[in-house]
């Protein structure tokens, strides 16, 4: 038996999600005074009535889901959704009970200052519940969607991760066990070293326990890649690190700078002759934290290694999914070198990070 699905709902604790609850209430709000009043002299006040009654509803149907978050996740989709609208229905009825009570209340809204009660009462709630209970349907169908689309492009993400992750495995591992082997017999110790570098290489590369790492730890890992890429390269590798400015404890998602180095190593600097040079560059400025990796342009690339956008269009979905607007990938061709430069937010780890 499948199991059951549930509702994929935001957490509406967050401010991201009551501000789309605030969008919404403000776009009913605006519907229903054009259809009271139209364009004429009385749209801003029917405008005016509408909006503070449908945020202080907006509002508290945030604060309820918030509250209801954890049943609400517990139950199907289906009956999770009736709770959600029944709910929602019942604040409505009482929001609109008591608004209707003040506007008929002389003492509270002398000379109809509010505006006059509206009809009967029950017609005046079994009206607002009706519209509550549409708009409600509408709202839910969107907050659903919107949330499945987001867990299905972390789940895309997730699986590029692992894509990356394993393709790290075939070339590079044969390489390096090629060259220990080699080192064995001339140069045992180093050999060793190697040893312990691709075993630890590996288990930070390999690892899914954080998706997001502090700059120490992902340059460490880059630092590793490039240590035994250099025994096979020789001095053909060169490596410049100019990232002395960069806030270690900043965060950043995983596999980012190790990837990059990989590309500039295997689609660069093994495709020239007498080798090149790799420099990273680094830089906190007031718009976010700034990374650069750059290396020389052979004449042509057609002996490259394969896969070379994988690592670029995972950093990219990453980058989106964490940061959305606030961060950017750029990649381009300056001065005969390819360039590819990250900006993303400065996040500082909690205390205790390493």
């Amino acid at each position: 038996m499948s199991e059951a699905r549930h509702l994929l709902l935001p957490d509406f604790c967050e401010p991201r999600a009551v501000l789309g609850v605030l969008l919404i209430v403000a776009l009913t709000a605006l519907m229903l005074a054009l259809a009271a009043a139209g364009f004429g002299s009385g749209f801003w006040i029917a405008l005016a009535r509408a909006a503070m009654f449908l945020v202080w509803i907006g509002l508290a149907g945030a604060a309820l889901l918030c509250r209801m978050r954890r049943l609400i996740a517990r139950q199907s989709a289906a009956a999770g959704a009736t709770l959600v609208l029944a709910s929602l229905a019942l604040l409505v009825a009482i929001v609109s009970l008591a608004s209707w009570s003040l506007m008929a209340s002389p003492s509270l809204n002398p000379g109809g200052l509010l505006g006059a009660a509206s009809g009967e009462r029950w017609l005046f709630v079994a009206r607002n519940v009706v519209i509550g209970l549409m708009v409600s349907a509408l709202a839910l169908r969107y907050f659903y969607v919107t949330q499945q689309w987001r867990l299905n492009v972390e789940s895309h993400a997730h699986a590029r991760v692992n894509a990356l992750q394993a393709r790290i495995r075939p070339h590079f591992l044969y390489n390096s066990m090629n060259t220990i082997a080699a080192l064995t017999r001339s140069d045992p110790a180093r050999a060793e070293e190697a040893v312990q570098d691709l075993s630890d290489l590996f288990r930070a590369a390999l690892s899914e326990k954080r998706s997001l790492i502090t700059l120490k730890e992902e340059l460490e890992i880059a630092r590793i890649y490039q240590r035994i890429e250099q025994l096979r390269l020789g001095e053909r590798l060169r490596v410049r690190w100019n990232v002395r400015d960069l806030p270690m404890r900043a965060l950043i998602p995983s596999l980012t700078i190790q990837p990059l180095l990989e590309n500039a190593i295997g689609h660069g600097i093994e495709n020239l002759p007498d080798g090149g040079e790799v420099i990273i560059d680094g830089a906190d400025e007031d718009d976010g934290i700034v990374i650069a990796v750059r290396n020389p342009l052979p004449a042509t690339s057609r002996n490259s290694r394969g896969g070379h956008g994988i690592a670029l269009d995972n950093i990219r979905e990453r980058f989106i999914l964490l940061y959305g607007a606030k961060a950017q990938v750029s990649v381009g061709d300056e001065g005969g070198e390819f360039v590819v430069r990250l900006r993303f937010p400065h996040t500082q780890a909690a205390e205790g990070t390493p």
